[in-house]
């Protein structure tokens, strides 16, 4: 197996059971996404890594929505419609979300978006990261037609 190296979101609570090795869920957005499959999902890959330095750094001092770059093998899963096993040797933080929320209000990020959860609104406020504005989705589950859409009209 060779060494890959991916950039990606941190998506679930890192866990430890034996403080040792360290477990959590990266989501890796392809560089080039199929233009005819504007729905394509990004990858998530079920991380591990005991080599100290790496478990401290996810432990101790990453958090949810931190962009990581991750070096290590992947492994196919054992049970189809899992996500591949990542055995990660070495992690960099490379971006920090700002916020995460602000008087129940809830920003989430996706990839390179945020996008504004209001428990009163049914619409979705969604910008870039660097903060450009790209819309207004009517409803949740709008969010990535309103995504595409900007894309397919801002090429960056």
């Amino acid at each position: 197996m060779s060494n890959v190296t991916l950039d990606g979101y941190i998506d679930t609570t890192p866990e430890t059971d034996t403080g040792t090795t360290v477990r959590f869920d990266l989501i890796h957005s392809p560089d080039h996404l199929d233009p005819t499959d504007p729905d394509a999902p990004d990858q998530v890959y079920a991380c591990t890594t005991d080599h100290p330095a790496a478990a401290e750094l996810v432990l101790h001092q990453s958090k949810l929505g931190d962009l990581l770059r991750v070096t290590g093998t992947i492994t196919e899963p054992d049970t189809p419609g899992t996500p591949p096993r990542l055995r990660v040797h070495t992690v960099d933080i490379l971006d920090v979300p700002q916020l995460t929320t602000v008087s129940g209000t809830v920003l989430e990020r996706y990839s390179n978006y945020v996008v504004v959860f209001d428990a009163d609104r049914n619409e979705v406020p969604v910008f870039t990261t660097a903060g450009h504005w790209v819309g207004e989705a009517a409803t949740p589950e709008s969010i990535g037609h309103l995504i595409h859409a900007f894309e397919n009209t801002n090429h960056p």
